[in-house]
């Protein structure tokens, strides 16, 4: 084995990693990894095998520097099911942003110094970058990417060995067996066949089920509770236990359910319940990272409210609600129409409009794949020329719809992995009938931005303001400096503290 990771590596100190190893604390869950030099093996920090000794102990800030350095992933805890590190790798870092392209699997068609160019860096540096944040180079953080994932398909679902390589990007089997012998030492049929038989689920008998974890404390109910006064009928169904809504092109629908994962044990007790059906192979590592992304699986809960409850409007929310995350929407394109119809309207209102859209411009189904889905929502394509007279929007409304699906189809603004806040908002903030609100809440909920921080927002300006009053948008965002980098999440609490009135945190100033 190498020795340790570097010490410009992003990990907590070592007494701190110490003291979660030993208690096995959820909290640290995914912010760094141990491996044991005695058995080559490396672990989460909540794993429920016996603690080895200190001395055999090495700690390293990713899976893949663990990897690099000759280690196995463990077969009890699991390390594909750890969230991602929940701070430095979100927002405007350039390893961030490359991150994000590398979990959209681009590095699997593009070479390493188109993904630098991305993120306007050299390919050297962002080699280095990558080695003294994760102790590992992006094409390493790539690979153990995908075998961890088709580690996860192996153990947790029934689906062919082929179709699991084409769903980790390997476009030839004979190339997936050999990788994941030499990284494993182990032929992906040997893991299977040592797969618990209780987790085995999918193949012919569709859905697929899997496990995605995530970092305590987690208000999945909160979550549920804001995408169901949003739930578009026929596209969306949530209830007090899950979310479900269809997904996919009208040749190749689909549908997924999202729900608290049953019961517990082996490290995975914090996790959500992810059910598929009808996604191609090669379409399931990208729609597990959506769906990691519409219900913020990745937050750190702990570093965003070392910085939010310092200041003291936001400390009593905090502690009231401490697992609260930025509640997401599944596709860019039906956020950004949803937020253009919602302007100055109430909640309600919105969602009674949005699903006269879906309704006339959505393809239907031929058969409602659960119950409550019917259509997927409209295309850009669909809705750029189609008619939207009668459905109750105004003139602008229409046009701003129009616009909107316009400046996608033709590359003016789009949700790409790779922009800053600031390009995002300020491409947003172009077209017609949109502006800074439109864009930072879009910012906030289509990508999960943890800085985004719409000031204009009239629900936010009331709650701040110190007489009761209004505060400016200029006084808004002086204050909100101090929440950096993670405005969005004051941006939820306060909204969410609002929700006892009857104000809509989707009306425009």
């Amino acid at each position: 084995m190498s020795p340790g990771p570097s010490p410009a590596s992003r990990i907590p100190d070592p007494l701190a990693c110490e003291r979660a190893r030993l208690s096995r604390d959820p909290r640290f869950d995914g912010r760094f990894f141990t491996a044991v030099r005695s058995t080559g093996i490396y672990c989460r920090p909540v794993c429920p095998a016996p603690v080895p000794h200190r001395r055999n102990v090495d700690y390293y800030p990713s899976a893949a520097a663990a990897e690099a350095a000759g280690f196995r992933p463990c077969l009890r805890c699991r390390p594909e099911l750890a969230p991602g590190e929940g701070g430095w790798r979100r927002g405007d870092d350039a390893v961030a942003r490359a991150l994000k392209l590398i979990d959209q699997g681009f590095l699997a068609e593009h070479p390493l110094d188109a993904l630098a160019g991305r993120v306007h860096l050299g390919e050297r540096q962002l080699r280095r970058l990558f080695v003294e944040r994760l102790g590992a180079a992006p094409v390493r953080v790539h690979g153990t990417r995908r075998l961890l994932f088709a580690k996860q398909l192996l153990t947790e679902t029934a689906l062919p060995i082929t179709e699991v390589a084409l769903a980790a990007g390997f476009t030839s089997l004979r190339r997936f067996n050999a990788a994941f012998l030499a990284a494993y030492r182990m032929a992906p049929g040997a893991l299977r066949r040592q797969a618990p038989r209780e987790t085995a689920a999918g193949g012919a008998a569709l859905p697929l089920v899997l496990r995605l974890g995530y970092r305590p404390p987690f208000d999945f109910a909160a979550t549920l509770g804001f995408l169901r006064e949003r739930a578009l009928p026929g596209v969306e169904a949530v209830d007090l236990r899950s979310y479900s809504r269809t997904i996919g092109t009208p040749t190749a629908p689909g549908w997924l359910r999202v729900s608290a994962w049953p019961g517990g044990g082996d490290g995975c007790t914090h996790a959500l319940k992810l059910e598929l059906q009808g996604i191609a192979p090669a379409q399931l590592a990208a729609t597990v990272a959506r769906v990691r992304r519409m219900f913020d699986l990745d937050a750190d809960p702990d570093a965003i409210a070392a910085v939010l409850s310092t200041d003291p409007r936001l400390r009593p929310l905090l502690r009231r609600r401490p697992g609260l995350r930025l509640p997401g929407g599944w596709d860019g394109f039906e956020t950004a129409v949803r937020a253009v119809i919602g302007q100055q309207v109430s909640v309600a209102a919105a969602r009674t409009l949005a699903a006269r859209v879906a309704e006339r411009h959505g393809h239907p189904l031929a058969a409602a794949p659960a119950p409550g889905l019917a259509r997927l929502f409209p295309s850009p394509a669909a809705l750029a020329e189609g008619d939207l007279g009668g459905l109750g929007l105004t003139g602008a409304r229409t046009g701003a719809v129009r616009g909107v699906a316009r400046a996608l189809l033709d590359h003016r603004a789009g949700f790409d992995a790779a922009q800053t806040l600031d390009d995002f908002v300020a491409a947003w903030s172009a077209l017609p009938g949109l502006g800074p609100w439109t864009a930072h809440y879009l910012a906030l909920r289509a990508l999960a931005h943890p800085d985004a921080f719409p000031a204009e927002d009239l629900v936010l300006q009331k709650a701040l303001a110190a007489d009761g009053g209004r505060a400016a948008a200029r006084q808004l965002r002086t204050r909100a400096e101090a929440w950096r980098p993670w405005r969005a999440y004051a941006a939820i609490h306060l909204w969410r503290d609002a929700m006892a009135a009857p104000v809509s945190t989707e009306k425009h100033p």
